[in-house]
């Protein structure tokens, strides 16, 4: 699922990106919308968040347009043509949420339960969230600048050559029974990551295929998150 090659390589088609949608209208998602716009003045942008005020500000001080309502239910409800780059801003595990609810409305017995210790002992810097349900993971142990590129060669923070990509540490992870699918999002403006929806189908239909336990991660070269479930 994961790939060192740069968007414009793996999808001819849809990089650069001619529409985005942007998961959140708070301050990242601001950032978010302005560095998007700035840096591809052509693509149309929208953002969705739960909150009319949010989406009210974005728009006042943007321009950009916005529609209220959860994110992840207004993907399932009128799903993003294959061009169409996500951009998450929101607190949660997008794709992981996004896979969840839609194997549940296919009336599939889904289980979602923590990350296995043995999973969380293969990767980066793990920290568990509070529910104890997601686990992020990062080479850094600072905190990296919102200009950060993610260069393939050197961290822009340290200087230091990059050894390897956090996508492909996710997409090693060996635990019997368990299967990592991983997303890869691509940084499309400095601090700014996402990924094209034919990606998120492509990663359901990887689970799709076979019942069993996954590990589902997204992930850049630098930082990702993880989380766990079982279809039956």
């Amino acid at each position: 699922m994961s790939s060192q090659d740069r968007p414009g390589k793996v999808f001819p088609d849809i990089f650069p990106p001619r529409e985005v949608r942007i998961l959140g209208a708070g301050r990242f998602g601001k950032q978010a919308a302005e560095k998007i716009r700035h840096k591809f003045p052509d693509a149309a942008i929208s953002v969705t968040d739960r909150d009319a005020q949010k989406i009210e500000r974005l728009s006042r001080e943007t321009g950009i347009t916005g529609e209220v309502g959860d994110s992840i239910q207004l993907i399932i409800a009128s799903p993003p043509a294959d061009h169409v780059w996500i951009i998450p801003t929101v607190p949660i595990h997008v794709a992981f949420e996004w896979v969840l609810r839609e194997l549940s409305g296919e009336k599939k017995e889904v289980v979602r339960f923590p990350v296995p210790p043995g999973a969380v002992s293969q990767i980066p810097n793990p920290i568990r969230s509070s529910s104890g349900l997601s686990v992020y993971s990062s080479f850094a142990t600072f905190t990296c600048p919102d200009f950060c590129t993610e260069p393939e060669e050197v961290c822009t923070k340290s200087g230091k050559a990059r050894i390897t990509n956090l996508f492909e540490v996710f997409d090693e992870i060996f635990i019997p029974e368990f299967k990592p699918v991983v997303l890869r999002s691509w940084q499309l403006a400095g601090g700014v990551g996402g990924y094209p929806a034919r990606s998120m189908r492509d990663l359901i239909e990887v689970i799709r295929q076979m019942p069993g336990k996954y590990l589902i991660g997204t992930s850049c070269r630098c930082h990702g998150v993880l989380n766990c479930l079982e279809w039956r």
